[in-house]
């Protein structure tokens, strides 16, 4: 049976399941998802699309979309964040909190040029993304 995980806005009225194996976790210091996260550093973990579900309150869902590369999902009730979809990497982002039988274990800092709140932890840290997610791949010390 493959590994699967369930979570839930805010309020609960919209349910998702990932399943299988995430494609990376990590830390991302970029202004918009800061911003959207409410935090000074997003927790994220990455899945292939077809690997996340909706199962209960597919009507409820609002998205709203910055840029091209990223269509962020919510909870028209709560507000909550759901997830981020990112057509042009191809993967689906959810909070890693949002997936609590899910242990984070994050690989990587993305948008690490953007920080403000520096991370000691010996984790490879871009100045943007990696160049398989459409990054210039380029690392910055720690």
């Amino acid at each position: 049976m493959e590994n699967s995980h369930k979570g839930q806005c805010f309020c609960g009225a919209v349910k998702i399941e990932v399943t299988g194996d995430p494609m990376g976790m990590g830390y991302c210091h970029c202004v918009s998802c800061r911003s959207w996260a409410s935090t000074r550093v997003h927790c994220w973990t990455a899945w292939p699309p077809q690997a996340v579900i909706v199962t209960k309150g597919q009507d409820n869902i609002g998205s709203f979309s910055k840029t091209e590369n990223s269509d962020r999902r919510f909870c028209k009730t709560c507000g909550g964040n759901i997830m981020t979809l990112h057509p042009t990497m191809g993967m689906t982002d959810i909070c890693a909190g949002t997936l609590p039988t899910l242990p984070f274990e994050p690989g990587l800092h993305t948008h690490y040029a953007e920080t403000i709140q520096p991370m000691a932890d010996g984790l490879a840290k871009f100045k943007d993304l990696p160049a398989d997610f459409g990054g210039s791949g380029d690392m910055l010390p720690e």
